[in-house]
Order: structure tokens, then C-alpha cells, then sequence
């Protein structure tokens, strides 16, 4: 697991893990990665400074001890937002990229209240919340690691 310090468009800076450089770099190309702050999609590596122990400074036990900790947190972040994406799966009807009217819809009272999920752009979801609509955007990770 490799560990980046990202930034959105809007300058809002976040972690994220990622299996390897080429996860992330499969990610970005596919804009999968969603600021959680602001849901733009546009997302950049943060300028990072190297964690670069002193020679010896750490035994080969501690190193490995350090990095099965960061695994271990890891693997319970994305298992903590699975968990999240399955909720809302099982309790809220995914109207897909029709997010924005149907909220809208709701809003009004132009239809029965009930819990959505589906797909907005940044400027959607910006409109959104300047004309009062409660939403919230989550970060949407796979079910699965492969």
C-alpha cells in the first residue's frame, strides 16, 4: 500500500491509499477520485515531504511492525467506506446521473421524500447547494480490490 497527500482543484488536501502508483494512476485517468470536501473530480499529489529516517534509526522488526499498523488501517478504512457504499445501496434508490433533478424534485416537494444516490458533476452539485438542497457527497470506492 503506498500512502499520497492529494489536492482537489478547490486547493482542499486529503489522503488516500492506494495499492500501488499505477492504481493511482489508473484512478485519476478515470476519474474515480472525488474530493470528499467538494466532489470535484479534478485531483492532483499534494507536494509531500519525505519521511526519510536516519540511517539505522529503525530496526528491520520496527519498519515491519510500522507497516503492517499502516496496512492494517488501510485495509479498515476501505472496509469502513464499503460498508458505507453497501448501506446506501440497501436503503437509498440510485437514480444515477439524474441525481440533480430528482433532488431537486424532492426539494420542491414535486415528489415523495425518500434517500437518493447516483451521479452529479461539480457544477451540479455546486448549484445544488447554492439553491439550498441538502447533499452529500461521499467517496465512491469498489466492493472489492480487484
Amino acid at each position: 500500500m503506498i500512502k499520497y497527500d492529494l489536492q482537489c482543484d478547490n486547493a482542499h488536501i486529503f489522503e488516500a491509499w492506494f495499492k500501488n502508483s499505477a492504481t493511482y494512476d489508473a484512478q485519476v485517468s478515470a476519474n474515480a477520485l472525488v474530493c470528499a470536501v467538494c466532489g470535484t473530480t479534478g485531483i492532483t499529489k499534494a507536494p509531500m515531504a519525505p519521511s526519510v529516517p536516519k540511517k539505522n534509526s529503525l530496526s528491520k522488526s520496527d519498519r515491519a511492525a510500522i507497516a503492517e499498523k499502516e496496512t492494517k488501517q488501510a485495509a479498515a478504512m476501505m472496509m469502513a467506506m464499503r460498508e458505507v457504499r453497501n448501506t446506501v445501496e440497501k436503503n437509498f434508490d440510485n437514480v444515477g446521473d439524474q441525481f440533480a433533478e430528482e433532488a431537486r424534485k424532492i426539494h420542491y416537494g414535486e415528489t415523495e421524500t425518500r434517500g437518493i444516490y447516483g451521479q452529479a458533476t461539480a457544477e451540479e452539485s455546486s448549484e445544488l447547494k447554492e439553491e439550498g438542497v441538502e447533499i452529500s457527497e461521499i467517496p465512491w470506492v469498489p466492493n472489492t480490490d480487484n
